[in-house]
């Protein structure tokens, strides 16, 4: 178990520690000298069970409120410090409000310097902290009157603790690896090292780590667990890693040792925030220092459901933050005043990679509310019924393993395509959408053999990724609804066909492209050579497009649909061979110039039958010409 002290500066909190482990926790020379921690400190406890108990110890001054916070992050039980003398302060106020927005609700009180007061006072201040705690879980705390110097009470508190620590569920390592640095230093004969509390996961000697939001890697050469070396550590235990690969300049507080897995570094969260009841209003769009972790990022926080943050009120709000953090939904943050002197609020993250536009539509801030509110399940449910959710944002922004997104979204009845998950009620919307879509292009263009799918998917759902709206466009082609005309989708009982007009014109022109079907003649080209006025070509040659004879794969630029379809099966030949078709392997094969050849592959992109990478045109899904 890892305990976490607080409370006001010169209150004892040190002195308490050493009396409890015999280890002082004040290790800078500047500490010793004027007698008050400035930096976290560490001590440990080893049990009779053979587990060790590991202490935390904050600094108490108003000026390192920000090495509180980071030392609080990921403790299991808040050791609350107050001075019989002095009796409830500033920072034990702010400490407690600290702690309960970081939603630490086990914990008990160490009424320190019993013998400088009479009992009297004893009894006064304890009817101080049931005053201050009413209605909090810290109500609840047991009170301690105890001495460090003389060490009267301090066998009943550290009976409490040891207590505790047996009643403590081991926290379950659920999640790829995550530790806030809170300490980073240089070892001679060892190298770099970090500390911090793991937040989730488990790591071991020899994995590979990132430190983010930096984007640099380094290996786990050793590693000490609750001040023992050992071979692995996990969630709820305080880690020291010894790094290969990286320099001290390279890590400091606030970054994360994490697993390479994981891609949640961002700028902009959506969170619920709750202010201190005993605060004040604030503007929505005001700077504030955002505690994440061991970080401290200057933050605007704007209210979603709301103008402006009531005290004691809880909102959904959008942070952009000055830099990029490493975040995971369900994450604790608190937020403190520009001038980072007063606590103002916290609360937990929701969402790591919110949409730009639309944050405040009814519909997304439905979504909030259940991701604030309901485990992750119902949560996970009610966010997709509002939007789709690429699975790669879900994984890092949950810091789900693979088993444990696939029994999250089974549990949701989630539909899964190309990398997105949907809601089965939205999959099914999309595939009524499609077919109206069609249905309608009919009847407005009767004439036409069915829609292009990229027109097709502006139609239905422009913010779909091509491959899932292709996803959807087969299941339809499978289940027989649709069928595939070239580069058209259509109704399969829909026929598109010319006038007898238009046939003859046709019949004249015909010939000529498929003299050259590689490189036919462009419109200009075609009436010079049949007499026929350039215009009239040009209507013809749409018409015939239209019922699928043709394809216009550039201006005035029209193919024999054989011809498409040869041209993409050579494609196809070329990235079999390769892993991708280039422009002047593609012209050597079709035997034409160089510049046709760019003009039929940037075609098959736009269609999606191909998608361009740099120089590399990659074959998407089969030959969509083939009868």
């Amino acid at each position: 178990m890892l305990i976490g002290t607080a409370g006001h500066i010169d209150h004892g909190k040190t002195a308490l520690i050493k009396r409890l482990t015999g280890r002082n926790t004040d290790r800078l020379p500047e500490e010793i000298k004027r007698g008050i921690s400035i930096e976290l400190g560490y001590a440990y406890e080893a049990l009779d069970d053979g587990s060790t108990l590991g202490f935390v110890d904050v600094p108490g001054h108003e000026k390192f409120v920000h090495a509180m916070v980071a030392g609080a992050t990921g403790i299991d039980f808040a050791l609350l410090v107050v001075a019989a003398d002095d009796g409830v302060m500033p920072q034990t106020d702010e400490h407690l409000d600290i702690l309960a927005m970081l939603g630490i609700g086990r914990g008990a009180v160490a009424l320190t310097k019993i013998d400088v007061v009479d009992t009297a006072r004893i009894d006064e201040v304890i009817a101080q902290l049931a005053a201050r705690t009413s209605g909090s879980a810290a109500g609840a705390w047991p009170v301690f009157p105890v001495s460090s110097l003389s060490g009267a009470g301090i066998e009943a508190l550290r009976a409490e603790l040891h207590a505790q620590t047996r009643a403590q569920h081991r926290r379950e390592a659920a999640g790829y690896f995550r530790l806030a640095i809170d300490r980073a230093f240089t070892l001679a004969g060892i190298g770099t090292v970090v500390t911090g509390t793991a937040h989730a996961g488990r790591v071991q000697v020899g994995d590979t780590v990132a430190i983010e939001p930096r984007g640099l890697t380094a290996r786990v050469r050793s590693l000490h667990v609750q001040d023992k070396a050992a071979t692995n550590g996990g969630a709820g235990e305080r880690c020291a890693l010894n790094l290969a690969g990286i320099e001290k300049a390279d890590v400091d507080r606030g970054l994360w040792i994490q697993s390479t897995a994981l891609d949640n570094a961002t700028d902009r969260l959506d969170v619920a925030l709750t202010f201190a009841p005993h605060g004040r209003a604030l503007a929505s769009g005001s700077s504030l220092h955002f505690h994440h972790g061991t970080d401290d990022v200057i933050a605007r926080i704007a209210r979603l459901d709301g103008d402006e943050f009531e005290a004691g009120a809880t909102a959904l709000a959008s942070v952009a933050l000055d830099r990029p953090i490493a975040a995971c939904h369900g994450d604790r943050f608190i937020v403190r005043d520009a001038q980072a002197r007063r606590t103002l609020g916290g609360g937990v993250v929701l969402d790591i990679a919110p949409p730009r536009r639309g944050r405040r539509t009814d519909a997304r801030l439905v979504a909030l509310r259940a991701l604030r509110d309901q485990p992750p399940a119902q949560a996970l449910a009610a966010w997709l019924e509002h939007e789709m959710v690429a699975l790669a944002r879900l994984q890092s922004g949950w810091n789900l393993l693979d088993g444990e997104m696939t029994v999250l979204l089974q549990s949701c009845n989630a539909r899964i395509a190309a990398g997105f998950a949907f809601s089965a009620a939205r999959w099914r919307s999309l595939h009524e959408k499609l077919l109206a879509a069609v249905a309608a292009t009919h009847e407005r263009e009767p004439e036409m053999p069915g829609v292009e799918q990229h027109r097709l998917r502006r139609m239905v759902a422009p913010a779909l990724s091509a491959d899932a709206f292709a996803e959807l466009i087969e299941e339809q082609l499978s289940a027989g609804r649709l069928v595939r005309r070239g580069a058209f989708v259509g109704d399969p009982s829909h026929k598109a066909e010319l006038g007898s007009g238009e046939r003859l014109r046709w019949e004249k022109i015909k010939p000529l492209l498929m003299e050259q079907r590689f490189e036919p003649p462009r419109v200009r080209d075609i009436a010079r050579a049949t007499k026929i006025p350039e215009a009239e070509v040009r209507t013809v040659l749409r018409r015939v497009a239209r019922v699928g004879e043709i394809t216009l794969v550039a201006h005035d630029h029209f193919f024999l649909t054989d011809a498409v379809r040869a041209m993409a099966d050579i494609t196809a030949e070329l990235a079999g061979a390769s892993g991708a078709a280039r422009a002047a392997q593609f012209r050597d094969r079709i035997g034409g110039g160089r510049k046709v050849a760019i003009q039929i592959l940037e075609f098959f992109d736009r269609v999606g039958y191909t998608r361009r990478v740099r120089d590399d045109h990659l074959v998407r899904r089969p030959n969509p010409w083939t009868t």
